[in-house]
């Protein structure tokens, strides 16, 4: 017998490595309008909060009102022109997904990235994977609103389900939401910042998350 019906996946740092894409987008815009880059490191921290929590993050702080949207926009709309020119799946991760699949558990992309980005880079690295990103309407994780909207997508239960995160928000929004956490160490924070954060589970391997899952 399967341990969840659902299972729910953070996307950046979970299942994609796409730091070096949003670095380069960050500084992108940054670059054209004579604003200081920010290291990798940087906007590795400035991550997990969505996309206007990365450009209040990278921007310099007198950029506000409508010139800070202008740039958000223009963020956004170049990250998801040029979102898959490094990123790729972490290791084993598509194997957890088709093992998943075949167990018959339910499995969704739960992310703060906007929606449209979201579900672009889901359908092309793992095609007929449900994606639920960031969308006027729906507040973003930590609430656990877009968890509650995407499992009343896939047709299950919270009490049947379980989240998969990287970060302190994916802590927070497991907790939140009432769903058991299984927090992978190998994506934007690492396993100290995860304990620290409260997560009780953390995994270093795609095997290991299996196990955890089944």
């Amino acid at each position: 017998m399967m341990k969840y019906k659902a299972v729910l996946f953070d996307m950046d740092g979970t299942l994609l490595d796409t730091l070096a894409d949003m670095a380069a987008a960050v500084n992108r815009i940054l670059s054209v309008h004579g604003y200081p880059l920010r290291t990798v490191e940087e906007v590795r921290a400035f991550v997990g909060n969505g996309a206007r929590k990365l450009m209040e993050r990278a921007l310099p702080p007198d950029v506000t009102g409508d010139a800070f949207e202008a740039l958000l926009e223009e963020y956004r709309q170049w990250y998801e022109a040029h979102a898959c020119v490094r990123t790729a799946p972490y290791p084993g991760v598509p194997a957890v997904l088709a093992a998943l699949h075949r167990a018959g558990v339910r499995c969704a992309v739960v992310s703060n990235k906007p929606d449209g980005a979201t579900r672009e880079l889901a359908a092309r690295f793992f095609p007929g994977l449900p994606a639920f990103g960031q969308q006027d309407g729906i507040p973003a994780k930590t609430a656990p609103d877009m968890v509650y909207h995407a499992l009343a997508e896939l047709g299950v239960e919270a009490s049947a389900a379980a989240y998969v995160g990287d970060s302190e928000v994916d802590v927070a929004l497991a907790r939140n939401a009432g769903l058991p956490l299984v927090a992978v160490s190998w994506g934007f924070r690492g396993r100290e910042a995860l304990e620290e954060a409260g997560a009780a589970l953390v995994v270093d391997d795609a095997a290991t998350l299996l196990e955890n899952m089944l």
